[in-house]
């Protein structure tokens, strides 16, 4: 077990992490699964499968379709709900080092807030707060389109929790740097994005779209500059801590998200095609930092703005 260099440590949230990695929801199981086939004390956090008040199945038909430098995803949220992965998930998470990130989803308000409210009261970290989720109350529209519908969710589970609540952004919002300073009105003590991009593919035989649900979340090193932009954007509108994600496979991303202002960092897809990813990222950041003699990620966040 290799010692971690002290350069990489991140605070996020009050919460002291090993290094600014953390393992995507839906990427990385709940982190444990993953011991075997990496040293997890390089791993900052893991944010768990995305959770519902009550377990989900998922969607039926095609969940998973490769495209060129990205992966889409049908997956539909399947999950073992908030009160299972408490009971058993979570004591498993806690044997590791990674801090322990909750990812919530709901399809109401007061579905957000229950679960909530049972996170609170156990072991978690940080609960993240997954406002891709679609609003039945409202059509069908995801959380994370309006600014309005997000403000709402925001500050009707920030009066549930006391735990550091992170809100997960949709790359679809209207407009992702007003829904950045709705989020952070509305008490979200740090932002997490990008979520994946609505996307679709056909299958040409069939001569019908590949997923029942038609479109369906587009991942991977196809988003990572529409990704970055809207990071620096956001970093550059708010004071809460921001959480860059969209297609990091590799150092010299991880990098880049933290010179546009990033406090830590989320690999998703890349662990798919390498379990090891967010260890070689960790790594090659501190060599890099090493080379550049950078003593702190502190020296160059934000470096870019």
């Amino acid at each position: 077990m290799a010692e971690i260099p002290s350069l990489l440590r991140t605070e996020l949230c009050g919460v002291t992490m090993k290094t600014p990695m953390i393992g995507a929801s839906g990427t990385y199981g709940f982190g444990f699964e993953y011991a075997e086939m990496l040293d997890l004390n390089w791993v900052g956090a893991v944010s768990g499968k995305g959770l519902t008040l009550e377990g989900k199945y998922g969607n039926t038909g095609e969940r998973l379709w490769e495209t060129p430098s990205g992966l889409i995803n049908s997956i539909g949220l399947q999950n073992p709900g908030v009160k299972h992965f408490i009971e058993k998930e979570l004591p498993e998470m806690k044997k590791h080092s990674p801090a322990v990130m909750a990812n919530l989803g709901g399809s109401t308000v007061e579905t957000y807030e229950e679960g909530a409210r049972l996170l609170d009261a156990s072991d978690v970290d940080f609960i993240e707060l997954n406002i891709s989720c679609p609003n039945v109350k409202a059509g069908g529209i995801a959380y994370g389109v309006k600014a309005d519908s997000a403000r709402e969710v925001v500050r009707r589970v920030r009066a549930c929790t006391k735990k550091p609540l992170v809100v997960k952004m949709s790359p679809n919002a209207e407009n992702i740097v007003d829904m950045a300073l709705a989020c952070e009105e509305a008490g979200a003590d740090a932002l997490s994005l990008v979520n994946t991009f609505q996307a679709m593919a056909i299958d040409i035989e069939r001569r019908r779209p590949v997923f029942d649900n038609i479109f369906a979340g587009l991942s991977g090193p196809a988003i990572r500059p529409i990704a970055l932009r809207m990071v620096y954007q956001v970093c550059k509108a708010v004071k809460v801590p921001v959480v860059g994600l969209g297609g990091i496979a590799t150092a010299h991303d991880a990098l880049e998200f933290i010179m546009a202002g990033a406090t830590a960092v989320q690999v998703g897809t890349a662990n798919f095609a390498d379990p090891q990813a967010c260890e070689k990222i960790a790594r090659g950041m501190a060599r890099w930092m090493e080379e550049h003699g950078v003593k702190s990620l502190d020296e160059i966040r934000g470096a870019a703005l």
